[in-house]
């Protein structure tokens, strides 16, 4: 039997949001496996069936940038709150997301890596470039980005297609992809629709719904349809799509832009977007 240490419980109760007790319980059960120990806690209905990132560990910034047919952005890390708040260390971050959607450097560029090396002489405290994504918008998208707050620990930009250009300039539209980045800087989906969401995930929460089902003690006949329902509910609070509209929680997002297209003359959809928290796991 391996040995349960404390530092596991607490760990394994920070991410899933389980009683101590139960943690403990589910490593032992798991013999010290953190994985299977997670597993477990679903299936007994004790975790969140969806939990897309751990507590933030470090300090820093998120940045953005659109120019064009083109969108960014960029976490900067550093090791305390008031380094974050430094205007030496803002300019840096916005300096970089420049760099970054000009050049489309590679994660590991030189270039990057020299310009942070210079302001951590400069400003003496350790940073990193912990990520960036950089990507093109294709015809008939525009995109919109949302900081939130004065700190900038939540960066989000999102990408709205509609089928013509007059669509696309209308205020209504512009509100609602700006009102779209609020929701997923409140609301963090992990994916944009049920069809994106990652087979070995699917298949891992089907299984958890399954042992939970059985667990219940119900008929064979009834096992599959609250499998159903427990799949439809998970895709209402991961998937952006499904889930309820930030201004208006009787309409789901996809809802919304359906109304949005017939009130405007032209189709709208969220075609994508990009959620940024300091210090998230990735």
């Amino acid at each position: 039997m391996a040995e349960i240490k404390a530092e596991d419980v607490r760990r394994l109760r920070e991410k899933t949001g389980a009683g101590m007790m139960d943690c403990k319980k589910a490593l032992s059960d798991a013999d010290g496996n953190f994985a299977r120990a997670e597993t477990i806690l679903k299936e007994l209905g004790l975790a969140a069936a969806a939990k897309r990132s751990g507590r933030a560990t470090n300090e820093g910034r998120v940045f953005t940038r659109i120019r064009g047919t083109r969108a960014a952005m960029l976490e900067l890390s550093c090791e305390t709150d008031f380094v974050a708040r430094n205007e030496k260390f803002i300019a840096l971050g916005e300096e970089l997301v420049e760099d970054v959607i000009e050049r489309r450097p590679a994660a590991d560029d030189g270039k990057l890596q020299e310009k942070v090396t210079d302001a951590v002489a400069l400003i003496k405290e350790n940073m990193t470039l912990r990520r960036f994504t950089v990507f093109e918008l294709t015809e008939g998208q525009f995109a919109v980005d949302y900081i939130h707050g004065e700190t900038g620990r939540i960066g989000v930009i999102v990408t709205v297609k509609t089928d013509k250009p007059e669509t696309a300039n209308n205020p209504k539209v512009k509100e609602f992809a700006f009102d779209c980045a609020l929701h997923v800087a409140a609301y963090n989906p992990m994916y944009l629709s049920e069809d994106a969401v990652d087979e070995k995930y699917r298949t891992e929460q089907e299984q958890i719904f399954w042992v939970q089902a059985k667990n219940m003690g119900k008929p064979e006949n009834v096992l599959q349809g609250i499998v159903k329902g427990k799949l439809k509910k998970l895709y209402s609070e991961i998937c952006l799509y499904d889930q309820p509209f930030v201004k208006d929680d009787k309409r789901s997002v996809s809802k919304v832009a359906e109304d949005l297209g017939k009130e405007v003359g032209g189709k709208v959809t969220v075609a994508g977007f990009v959620y940024y928290r300091v210090g998230e796991e990735i």
